[in-house]
């Protein structure tokens, strides 16, 4: 199998749904809050719109579990197969919806439906487009390989906030909010067939394919991952907190922060995230590559120091003016965090065996994802409280960072010390070479 077409079948995918997500983050801050949560008071239209924004997080673990037990029993591409299907099905169909105004309650109980259809399908395709990659790499390639999914976060972000600023452009604000914003909806299910179509033409993962073939599949994956892996699932939960509730401020509430608080325009606030996203896709290959020469773990370290060093003065520098807005929001977002999620995808994968390592991958990333996409509606109330408040919103990721900080200075280095098997990833088929850790652990080289 061309590992061109793997990386491509990877990334098209991820691109597409993590489109698909952040267009309702988007339109959460400009558009939802206003026709499907209307108000007098317009902090509570957007504390509940931000609150159905939290519940397609929450529902991703549920993803995670049901799109992970086919990865790990059936095969990665009839997961992911699934998982585009219902993401890009969803996302048309909010493109469809009518509005509080025209139908009245049923209006957002729609919504928040389809919102928790793209969290399961989104729990279940992160892992797998991680594990496309990463149980295709050839040894010594696999953070490069691993890094290639998560361009997906930023491309797809790109492309969502583009096309709003682009409509917006050339529509009125009357007939953005009547017709233009559901566009981008609408324009998803092109991408939706065109992604599936990429992925019909590939195989399944050469480790994968060895597991199967010898019979070592889980019957019930989440059950033997609570059985032999729960400790690396709680670690992967706490790694990813702490840069977690960053991303999604840097991501999705940035655009409220700067607006309502701050008193940047839309226009000004969806740069700024643009850039930064912009940068980002420049970013994640390089720190990916970088990582198979000095580790995963001696970045994801480095970089959540960084974050914690430049949490305050992110938050000082933001209304200090759009030089500063747009400076600090491209090196946090575009650079420090940009170096860490290059690594996870394939840090985490490395945590755990073949046989639960998709159930295992995403449920630890989602649950974390559960926790903080719930973020936007503190930061919502706190924003209304008190304003922009640097200290309070840096002491905030602070506390955060310092729990997965705390973690990774006691995880292992996964580029040396790795749950995949070297063997199947080189297409032989023989025994692997077996090393025994110092806690007993066997671990395949």
């Amino acid at each position: 199998m061309k590992k061109g077409k793997v990386l491509l079948a990877s990334l098209s995918g991820s691109v597409i749904e993590w489109y698909d997500f952040y267009l309702y983050g988007t339109a959460t801050a400009l558009v939802f809050s206003t026709l499907f949560f209307p108000n007098h008071d317009p902090a509570i239209s957007i504390l509940i719109a931000f609150a159905t924004f939290g519940a397609g997080y929450a529902a991703r673990p549920i993803g995670s579990i049901i799109f992970g037990h086919i990865g790990d029993r059936i095969g990665r591409k009839a997961s992911l197969m699934l998982t585009l299907i219902g993401m890009g099905g969803s996302s048309f169909l909010i493109g469809l919806l009518p509005t509080y105004a025209q139908v009245g309650v049923l209006a957002p109980a729609l919504l928040v439906l389809l919102r928790l259809i793209q969290g399961i399908a989104l729990g279940g395709e992160w892992g797998g487009a991680v594990l496309l990659a990463t149980e295709s790499a050839r040894k010594g390639l696999r953070g490069l390989f691993g890094s290639i999914p998560q361009l997906g976060v930023p491309i797809g972000l790109v492309l969502g906030t583009f096309s709003f600023t682009a409509i917006s452009a050339f529509t009125t604000e009357a007939q953005f909010m009547a017709w233009g914003w559901r566009i981008p909806f609408l324009f998803s299910a092109v991408l939706i067939v065109l992604a599936i179509w990429i992925r019909s033409t590939i195989e399944e993962t050469p480790e994968f394919q060895k597991k199967k073939e010898s019979g070592q599949i889980a019957k019930i994956p989440v059950a033997d991952l609570f059985r032999n892996n729960k400790k690396d699932l709680f670690r992967v939960i706490g790694l990813k907190l702490g840069d977690g509730f960053f991303n999604v401020f840097l991501m999705s509430f940035i655009l409220v922060y700067a607006t309502t608080y701050v008193g940047y325009s839309r226009d000004q606030a969806l740069l700024a995230l643009t850039l930064s996203c912009a940068t980002m896709i420049i970013t994640i290959p390089i720190v990916g590559y970088i990582s198979d020469f000095i580790g995963r773990r001696t970045i994801y370290i480095a970089g959540l120091v960084a974050m914690i060093a430049l949490a305050i003065p992110y938050f000082l520098a933001v209304p200090a003016g759009t030089g500063w807005f747009f400076t600090m929001q491209i090196l946090l977002l575009g650079v420090v965090w940009a170096s860490i999620f290059a690594t996870q995808g394939t840090f985490f994968s490395e945590l755990f065996p073949a046989n639960v390592r998709y159930t295992g991958l995403s449920l630890g990333y989602q649950v974390a994802a559960a926790i903080v996409g719930f973020g936007p509606m503190l930061w919502a109330t706190m924003g209304d409280r008190f304003g922009a408040a640097p200290y309070l919103f840096g002491g905030f990721m602070i506390g955060g960072l310092l729990i997965s900080l705390i973690l990774s200075i006691f995880s292992p280095d996964t580029r040396t010390v790795t749950q995949y098997e070297e063997h199947a990833e080189l297409g032989d088929l023989g025994e692997p070479e077996m090393k025994i850790t110092p806690s007993g652990k066997q671990l395949n080289y």
